[in-house]
């Protein structure tokens, strides 16, 4: 069984004394309570997460939130198995079974990956171009074998085991957001008298305040919000949830997934969707780091800023110890540039 070999000794909001056991394609790891999927793989030093579609290229995990475009994985077996789930999102949990997607026979040897050999005759489309002869019902017969390629994850056949519910609630307030804004906007609204539903995605509150370091002004401040607004009867704290639509009459569709850390009482429903209807809406739902464009960006590896500061503060991850600058931009008829670059690998 793997060890945390990338974890620091110290820091991070993980609770060292739950530790937790996972696999990943078969491989058996060790995370802890307060680490996603992606900080766990990443503090086991697993950098090398999944194929692409085309020309199935090595992907690694880029960022550290919702907006994660390459650690797409499948989650559980039989009922249960749900492919395409962002690693940087699942909450770990003891006996987690995941899957990476799109390769065979296995990740590290794709047969596939020869595809990349052929990238020049491959482009944006090229199937609706190529496979439209000889004769007119041609695409008929390609298209079959077109379909079976297409995709990334296999949902599961056989029968959910599991419960889903669906119900109806109201607020005066609704947040969709719990960084430092949307905390802000609760604790007015609840301070003004208001029922409020507070709505977090993630499994703890803080959006970005989660990247700096435990010990910081900012963190003394978010514990602070979460316990004054946890002492208001009026506010509700929607954490694990996900909005998902805003529609007429100020109805927002939401999401909540069941804590997969804790007891699993007979009956409880795996996932719960509300319909929330609410005299007023704030969204807070912050914003996110726009990554640079360069040639071999989408390798493992390469993540964002704001990323690697999430992992080494929030989950005392260290995703690498040499940090490379791309490389320099050119204008056309421009000088070249006199800052020094560092040193490639």
């Amino acid at each position: 069984m793997s060890s945390n070999r990338k974890r620091l000794p110290v820091g991070g909001r993980i609770s060292r004394e739950v530790p937790l056991d996972f696999t990943f394609d078969g491989r058996k790891l060790i995370g802890y309570r307060g680490d996603t999927l992606a900080s766990a793989l990443l503090a086991n030093g697993v950098t090398l997460v999944g194929r692409s579609f085309k020309y199935h290229r090595p992907r690694g995990i880029f960022s550290a939130g919702p907006e994660e475009p390459n650690a797409l994985v499948t989650l559980g077996i039989a009922g249960r198995r749900e492919p395409n789930l962002p690693a940087t999102t699942l909450e770990l949990a003891n006996s987690m079974d995941v899957e990476s997607q799109n390769r065979w026979p296995s990740l590290a040897f794709d047969v596939q990956s020869v595809n990349g050999l052929l990238a020049p005759f491959l482009s944006a489309g090229f199937y609706y171009k190529t496979f439209m002869g000889p004769t007119r019902r041609a695409w008929m017969f390609y298209e079959h074998f077109i379909r079976k390629a297409a995709g990334l994850g296999r949902a599961g056949t056989g029968p959910d085991p599991d419960r889903y519910e669906v119900r109806h609630a109201f607020a005066d307030v609704a947040i969709v957001g719990g960084g430092p804004a949307g905390l802000s906007a609760a604790r007015a609204a609840a301070a003004a008298g208001a029922r409020v539903a507070l709505i977090e995605q993630d499994f703890l509150l803080g959006g970005q305040l989660l990247a700096e370091p435990s010990d910081s002004a900012a963190a003394a401040w978010l514990r602070q919000a979460e316990a004054e607004l946890k002492g208001f009867e009026t506010v509700v704290l929607m954490k694990r949830t996900t909005a998902f639509g805003s529609y007429d009459g100020n109805v927002i569709g939401l999401v909540e997934q069941r804590d997969p850390t804790g007891p699993k009482p007979n009956g409880e429903a795996r996932q719960t969707v509300t319909m929330l209807r609410a005299r007023s809406i704030v969204f807070a739902t912050g914003a996110i780091e726009r990554p640079m464009v360069f040639s071999n960006n989408d390798r493992p590896g390469v993540l964002l800023a704001s990323a690697a500061r999430t992992y080494l503060n929030r989950f005392a991850v260290l995703p690498g110890k040499k940090s490379l600058s791309p490389p320099p931009m050119t204008v056309p008829g421009a000088p070249p540039s006199t800052m020094p670059q560092p040193a490639r690998r």
